[in-house]
């Protein structure tokens, strides 16, 4: 199956970089090179792309994709929590731009083996990067009820957390949960019908919370901000996409803490800590009407961009 994904907010994200065509800038999730090309073809020939993703399969086709631009871009097959060890490793201390694009990318949802969607039947898997012992068959069977409640309710914020992790580990009692199907059906039977018959797919907020865990999404982002913040140069911007609250919170809350780091009482008249801005965040975008009408999973997209003032 070919690697096949549509950049959300792609000139959006790619303008808020302001590229300078002799600037170093890193794409952290590369995926199919979508936002990368868009760089790539703003710098000059003394400008610099690191383009980085733990996917095997978005790892060979954005190095297919940026072949034009092999001169100046290096693709790099690893955790965006790593990203430093990546800068070290080529020699590269700060940057001008960092972009982050946090959703799954359409291929590993429409692909069927990896196991991310519940409109196939597949195994249970969710791994970004395969090389990862962790799947979500070994969450959905090997976690106690109480782990399952846990991370459904806040990774996947779903109001029957209790019950899905009790049928799931009723079911799983009898034998092993092994596909995308049986989950989804277990999920099914845990909310009751008239509410399944409302919103969306009853399954959809429980893979989320176990694609979340699989991953490690959420600690990796929440590790990996500080750090990014201080590899970037005087007036390098950080520009990330969420698609979900919870990511978007941790975004929104680092950006402006980071912006009014003030520890003082409010009723004190002048600041006393000696905590000082890190730079601005900017206002935050969402997809326009003609992107969502062209791409409807554009719908939950959230761009958000802070510049480093050093």
């Amino acid at each position: 199956m070919d690697f096949s994904h549509v950049s959300v907010l792609l000139h959006e994200a790619v303008d808020a970089l302001n590229i300078r065509p002799d600037g170093v800038y890193l794409d952290g999730t590369a995926g199919g090179g979508g936002h990368s090309f868009e760089i790539a073809g703003r710098l000059g020939e003394n400008g610099r792309l690191i383009a980085v993703d733990r996917d095997e399969e978005a790892v060979e086709a954005a190095t297919k994709r940026l072949e034009p631009f092999r001169d100046r871009v290096t693709v790099v097959r690893e955790n965006y929590g790593n990203f430093d060890r990546v800068l070290d490793g080529l020699g590269i201390g700060k940057v001008d731009g960092i972009l982050l694009d946090l959703g799954v990318s359409s291929h590993q949802f429409d692909d069927p083996e990896r196991g991310f969607s519940y409109r196939f039947d597949a195994p249970l898997d969710m791994r970004m990067d395969r090389r990862e012992e962790k799947s979500a068959y070994d969450v959905v069977n090997g976690y106690s009820e109480e782990e399952l409640y846990r991370i459904i309710r806040d990774y996947g914020e779903d109001g029957f957390a209790k019950n899905i992790a009790k049928h799931i580990v009723m079911k799983r009692s009898a034998s092993p949960i092994r596909t995308t199907a049986e989950l989804s059906e277990i999920i099914k039977g845990a909310i009751p019908a008239k509410i399944r018959a409302k919103g969306g797919h009853p399954a959809k907020q429980t893979f989320q919370a176990i694609r979340i865990e699989v991953n490690g999404e959420l600690d990796v982002l929440k590790e990996t901000l500080e750090k990014m913040r201080d590899r970037l140069n005087d007036g390098g911007k950080l520009v990330i996409i969420t698609f979900h609250s919870l990511e978007d919170r941790i975004v929104k809350n680092a950006f402006r803490n980071w912006e009014h780091p003030c520890t003082c009482p409010p009723d004190l008249p002048v600041c006393v800590c000696g905590k000082v801005p890190y730079g601005k965040a900017e206002k935050s975008l969402t997809a326009s009407p003609e992107e969502l009408e062209q791409n409807p999973r554009s719908s939950s997209a959230r761009l958000r961009v802070f510049e480093r003032r050093v």
